[in-house]
């Protein structure tokens, strides 16, 4: 058998060569051979199946399979003996063979440019044109690795930048590289981490999703003409790749939607790799219509001994932890395209054990086959090559004693281009059962041999008390240790299984640690009882998955629903022209302020019917939502683009994190709206988000759709880097004259951007051959629309000379700034602020934190508000964001506001500065139902909100709050014990570390990437 598999690889690898131009030193061998495998179950797909087969394979490739199939003559036959033959897995996402990145290089000074030669991308985290076929190189010792594991076949590319360049298909065998590769170009890949790149863009998530849409947008103009007098590799391979598979990397659900609505605007498909928490939103998944490639690595469990530091594990971690095996099945019932991945598995090793656990979790064990063969081999294109067993396809395949997920079957050989490679010797039989051995004249013992993981397991009875062993199984070959306890005595016993009518016996030799030598043989007494398998309850399926909304602490189990809800007998404050009701009702239906008044009848109000829930708010108080202009909530991997003096193209819209809890705890400070703004690291910011605190929704569902555009301007310390340190003194500008130029400059090239947009737009198709074709720019695109009055200004601010800076500009330019925000020397120039139009957002008390606020006074917002100047009070914290409507109460305090206009602060007020005045902010009939309930005054530091309503939905009930923490203690509890119990618990779990979630402001350039230095001011 040996010398037949050797005389296989032998002909295999002597006839590719003579196939191919490189020279041979000696005697080519040109046979043909064909070998033929006999007495096989070939398993050609997940769903067809023809049990003991003939496989006939010559020249590297399957030349026929067939159930009755007599091999010719002159065939190398290989009798299999019932063995069971499956397609070799094919793995979407490898480095295999490919030079690893550099690790990013933390700089001192900023770096602007590229620092590269080569007519190429202007970002250096943007190289499609790199081919890592170019770099590639058969490594034997992973191709042995992944072999082991199933593996036949591997597309591999550097993982380093945002546009990765093409990775290269290639079989697992160990043949020269030319003969390994399949297509040297058989996908592009991206991701949103910008790799090993030395430039400071981009510096944020909002950054690397601009960059990629702006890339887009310079490719299809580079195709439409822009080559004619440009010349850039990067763009005409992006071009040049638009029909293959792009493969994507993301971390979570909210990346994956990310992705594809990126991928949408740009009319392109990704392949998304990388994310085992799909399950968590697997309807917006299918809605997507995305292709995933799912991980087989599974979240470890934590070291639960100390209970002091297990309080440091969040619940969502936990919930994660239980669910994530079901990710796959989850997707499966879904109907969406998936094929898995071990990219990510500490060991590739443990393939078939995570395989297992996703069966076990629910995956039907066909489609787990079909996801690891004909699945990714399909998403390439490549199903006629690999992922099957058919006739004219790469001959790779695995040899296992018995199916594919049965306890005791272990791949045994992979066959990779037609050549054998030997993972393991098949065993005599099946040694897992009860064992009677006997040994020399006077030793009985009873040898219980269960199924371990990856191994066998044995324990020794011996009169009565249990003896430790070890046990290895090697072909038909069988090695045992064990120690007596009566007399103390370690024995070593080596033998050999033998197969004794339908079933196998042991015998051997053995010795003691004296040297003393006997002979021993052993029977099976019983089969295998599969003791794991004590209660249904032991793995956690998807029938046993609960959902949440988010899947988190506080997260609803089912989203909630508008309800039509009569308060009664409340005290209304409308911050509308009707101001402060007594005794007075409201009724909210289909999401809107159906009617506010004395003695309301809803049913004369409503469509007859309808159920209307009656609450009696005697002694209550009801108030609009509170709006927050100015928040840094709910925001993913950075505040800041603060790499450039403009980065207007960056939208903060791009970065929602649905998942942040401080949405959830700011409903609880009755908060219903807010404006999430990028931070103040540079004179021209991103485009701001404007949200409605929907808990539980995407993060599409989170915006409001009617609000107008904003963007973030800045001015002061922040935006010239001053005490950034000594490495941010290159960055243009440094100076407060600066930051003037930069307004200047911007309005002045988007003015000269939309007289040449204009132009081309009117020019006939004649005429436009004639012209440069129009280049879009996403930065310029936002500056033009301040300019048209389609987007708003937001302007950090503190002292009176750079107010009445860029209110000169403004004039200057003609354009209007919309807010001030923080201005908290408005009271110096509150004049000029009414005079412009502008309205002021600012805080309550906050002064003296910083140089620029010296001056700062706490009667500001009362003195603005005085003069005319629409005024608000804003958060610029997690924490304040709780607690706005204390922080308006201040100004009756500092500045002696009535109390009336003193909830304005937080309610119409930013409302108007936001543009959503008409919508939202004020009590009346016909706006949304965002209303708070407050069991007290709501300028009271006594009051608390009972519930918050955002478009009729109660997304906030303090009663059921209560409920929700002891859910949640009760889910954390239930899940440490289900871990305490885990089958096959790991003994080296994880220390539970404590999980501190970034709470971001307008300086942080924090981003939440590990691989670069955190700054956090």
């Amino acid at each position: 058998m040996k010398q037949l598999l050797l005389a296989a690889l032998i002909s295999a690898s002597t006839f590719s060569l003579a196939q191919s131009p490189h020279p041979v030193n000696g005697v080519p061998d040109e046979r043909h051979l064909v070998y033929a495998l006999t007495q096989v179950n070939v398993h050609v797909t997940a769903d067809e199946f023809i049990p003991n087969a003939t496989v006939l394979i010559q020249d590297g490739r399957i030349k026929n399979i067939a159930a009755q199939l007599t091999p010719p003559a002159g065939a190398v036959v290989l009798p299999q003996n019932g063995k069971h033959m499956y397609p070799a897995f094919v793995e979407l996402w490898s480095s295999y063979g490919v030079p690893a990145p550099e690790g990013r290089k933390r700089r001192q000074e900023e770096q602007t440019e590229r620092n590269d030669a080569g007519p190429l991308a202007w970002n250096m985290a943007i190289h499609p044109e790199y081919s890592a076929a170019e770099d590639f190189s058969v490594d034997a010792g992973r191709a042995s690795s992944l072999r082991k594991a199933g593996f036949g076949t591997v597309l591999s590319h550097v993982q380093d930048g945002i546009m990765r360049g093409t990775g290269v298909l290639v079989n697992l065998s160990d043949k020269k590289n030319q003969e390994v590769v399949l297509n040297a170009k058989a996908a592009s890949f991206m991701s949103f981490d910008k790799g090993s790149s030395s430039q400071d863009y981009p510096s944020s998530l909002m950054g690397s999703v601009a960059l990629i849409r702006q890339t887009y947008l310079d490719a299809a103009w580079y195709a439409q003409g822009g080559k004619a007098r440009y010349t850039n590799l990067s763009l005409e391979a992006i071009n040049e790749q638009t029909q293959l598979p792009t493969l994507f990397a993301c971390s979570d659900w909210q990346d994956i939607l990310r992705a594809n609505r990126m991928a949408e605007e740009a009319g392109r498909k990704y392949i998304v790799y990388g994310t085992g928490d799909a399950y968590q939103r697997s309807e917006e998944m299918k809605k997507a219509g995305v292709q995933l490639i799912l991980p087989l690595e599974l979240p470890e469990g934590w070291d639960l001994s100390d209970a002091y530091a297990a309080q440091n594990i969040s619940l969502e971690s936990l919930l994660h932890w239980e669910a994530a095996a079901t990710n796959a099945a989850k997707m499966y019932r879904q109907g969406i395209p998936f094929a898995f991945s071990a990219a990510s598995l500490k060991d590739v090793s443990q393939t078939l054990e995570q395989l297992s656990k996703m069966v076990k979790a629910g995956l039907p064990a066909r489609e787990a086959l079909r996801a690891m063969t004909y699945t990714p081999a399909k998403m390439l294109g490549a199903e006629n090559r690999v992922g099957s067993l058919k006739a004219g396809m790469e001959a790779n395949f695995f040899l296992m004693g018995d199916t594919l997920f049965h306890p005791s079957s272990r791949i045994l050989q992979t066959w990779v281009q037609g050549v054998a490679y030997d993972v393991e010797l098949a065993s005599a039989g099946d040694v897992r059962g009860k064992w009677s051995l006997k040994a020399a004249a006077y030793l009985e013992v009873i040898l219980d041999i269960k199924q371990g993981n990856p191994r066998p397991e044995a324990s020794v009875m011996v009169g009565g008390k249990s003896s430790k062993s070890t046990i290895s199984l090697s072909g038909s070959r069988i090695d045992l240790q064990f120690s007596l306890p009566e007399p103390a005595m370690a024995l070593r016993l080596n033998g050999t299984l033998i197969p004794s009518n339908g079933d196998i016996k042991m015998s051997g030799k053995g010795s003691t640690a004296d040297g003393i030598q006997f002979d021993w043989v052993a029977s099976k007494t019983a089969a295998y009882s599969d003791s794991s398998k004590i209660d249904s309850t032991q793995y956690f399926t998807v029938d046993s998955l609960k959902l949440y909304y988010p899947f988190a602490a506080f997260g609803f189990e089912q989203q909630p629903k508008e309800e039509t809800v009569l308060f009664s007998n409340a005290t209304i404050w409308t911050s509308d022209t009707e101001g402060k009701l007594e005794q007075a009702d409201v009724l909210i239906h289909q999401g809107k302020i159906k009617a506010i008044g004395k003695g309301l009848n809803p049913e004369a109000l409503l469509p007859k019917g309808t159920f209307v829930q009656k609450i009696d708010a005697t002694g209550k108080h009801i108030s609009p939502g509170i709006i927050d202009e100015h928040s840094h909530i709910a925001i993913h991997h950075g505040v800041n683009e603060g790499s450039q003096n403009n980065t207007a193209e960056v939208r903060i819209g791009d970065v929602l994190e649905a998942t942040d809890p401080a949405i959830f705890y700011q409903l609880a400070g009755g908060v219903t709206s807010a404006q999430l703004l990028h931070g103040s690291a540079n004179p021209i910011g991103g485009q701001s988000a404007i949200i409605k605190l929907r808990w539980g929704k995407t993060p599409e569902e989170m915006k409001n759709a009617s609000a107008p555009g904003h963007i973030k301007f800045a001015l002061g310390e922040n935006v010239k880097q001053s005490n950034w340190g000594d490495g941010k003194r290159s960055r243009f500008p440094q100076t407060r004259m600066g930051v003037e130029q930069v307004y200047y400059d911007a309005f002045q090239r988007a003015k000269e951007y939309q007289k040449n947009r204009a132009l081309w737009e009117k020019a006939s198709a004649s005429q436009r051959l004639k012209l440069e074709p129009f280049r879009r720019d996403l930065e310029l695109d936002a500056i033009a629309e301040i300019i048209d009055g389609k987007r708003n200004i937001t302007c950090h601010s503190y002292v009176q000379s750079e107010v009445n800076m860029l209110l000169h500009v403004a004039d200057s330019m003609h354009f209007h700034v919309n807010t001030f925000t923080h201005i908290l020397e408005g009271y110096k120039v509150a004049d000029k602020i009414k005079a412009h139009g502008a309205n002021a957002s600012t805080f309550s008390d906050w002064w003296a934190y910083k140089f620029e606020v010296n001056e700062a006074i706490p009667y500001n917002a009362a003195i603005l508000t005085k003069v005319g100047v629409n005024t608000g009070i804003n958060s610029d914290d997690t924490e304040m964001g709780r607690r706005l409507n204390q922080e308006a109460a201040k100004t009756i305090l500092y500045g002696g506001l009535k109390e009336e206009d003193a909830l304005k602060l937080v309610t119409i007020n930013p409302a108007k500065m936001l543009k959503i005045d008409g919508q939202t902010g004020s009590l009346k009939v016909g706006k949304d139902a965002d209303i708070v309930v407050w069991s007290d005054h709501p300028l009271s530091i006594m009051a608390i909100a009972e519930m918050t309503f955002v478009d009729g939905i109660r997304y906030y009930d303090a009663s059921r709050s209560l409920d929700l923490q002891q859910k949640a203690k009760a889910e954390r509890n239930r899940i440490m014990g289900r871990m305490l119990k885990e089958p096959g618990k790991s003994k080296r779990m994880k220390k539970p570390v404590p999980q501190k979630r970034h709470e971001y402001h307008c300086e942080d350039e924090y981003n939440g990437d590990l691989m670069e230095e955190e700054v956090a001011k």
